[in-house]
């Protein structure tokens, strides 16, 4: 089986070029020669690859430079996964593809399911709506997991910024209106390719069904929660840090060009009822996570 991955060097797709390996070959394109900014070349190379599974991790993921770029972030978060559904269908694969909890405004006072409107409140969060709507409309059979607040050992995210942030600063100050449920990186991998197995099994019984899934670690925190639990967890592992206290503010206190869902929790439900796929907390994966940056002794 081959399987075509995007996005390899990101975070998610890092992990993922790793955890997909026991399913079959993996295609891993030069991002010159596979570029999701030109999505008119994408069909020809992916003829040429003839992918069983396509999984696209990659994305245009800066949110507040969206609103600067509302054309560009379009370009790669819809019209290039577009292209890859019409040749997985073209060619009879299942794509893979990764969505957010912003095409929700956060504005539900719990979880949101799939079954929930969309209404995202930004550029970013439009791109990636409209993403999932092609897919969709492709005909392709495909997967769609939908995931929040991800962070990895590597690469640019929230817990790589508090980390550098307490190495240099006595006092941090962070918002605390938000909610959501931080996920690692490798936790969404390994979570697909449980998910793929069980779904390329189906596809070849005759009953996969397409479908739109919340994938993210299990409970809640806000921002302020994540990072204290981040310092505290990256103090007792022996890092040397200069932070000693983290002050909690409000949205308003921390304005920035893109709005933020004030919940961006996404229910599992779905997830366990499909694949009985059991969530771990985030804060025993955030645990694990660190334990790569700060091996004990």
């Amino acid at each position: 089986m081959t399987i075509l991955l995007t996005g390899s060097t990101g975070q998610v797709g890092w992990e993922l070029a790793r955890t997909l390996m026991p399913l079959g070959q993996i295609v891993i394109p030069e991002r010159g020669q596979f570029d999701l900014a030109k999505p008119e070349s994408l069909g020809a190379q992916i003829d040429r690859i003839k992918p069983d599974v396509i999984v696209n991790p990659a994305a245009y993921t800066a949110v507040d430079k969206a609103e600067e770029e509302p054309d560009l972030a379009l370009t790669i978060n819809a019209a290039a996964p577009a292209e890859l559904a019409k040749a997985a269908r073209r060619h009879g694969a299942l794509l893979v593809h990764y969505s957010t909890d912003y095409v929700f405004d956060g504005k539900k006072t719990v979880a949101y399911t799939e079954l929930d409107a969309p209404n995202p409140a930004g550029a970013y969060g439009r791109s990636k709506l409209a993403g999932e709507e092609a897919v969709r409309a492709s005909g392709a059979d495909h997967l769609i997991f939908r995931t929040s607040w991800v962070y990895a050992a590597r690469g640019k995210n929230f817990l790589r910024t508090i980390l550098r942030l307490a190495a240099e600063r006595e006092e941090l100050r962070i918002v605390a209106d938000q909610t959501g449920v931080p996920t690692w990186a490798r936790l969404i991998a390994e979570t697909t390719a449980l998910a793929l197995q069980q779904d390329l099994a189906r596809r070849k019984n005759g009953s996969f069904g397409s479908d739109t899934c919340n994938l993210t670690a299990a409970g809640e925190t806000s921002w302020h929660g994540f990072a204290s639990a981040i310092v505290a967890a990256a103090q007792a592992r022996g890092a040397r840090l200069k932070c000693r206290s983290i002050t909690p503010i409000t949205t308003a206190d921390y304005p920035l060009p893109a709005a933020r869902p004030a919940n961006s929790r996404l229910s599992g439900a779905r997830l366990k009822q499909r694949y009985g796929l059991e969530m771990p907390g985030w804060d025993s994966s955030m645990q694990l996570c660190l334990a790569e940056l700060f091996p004990t002794p």
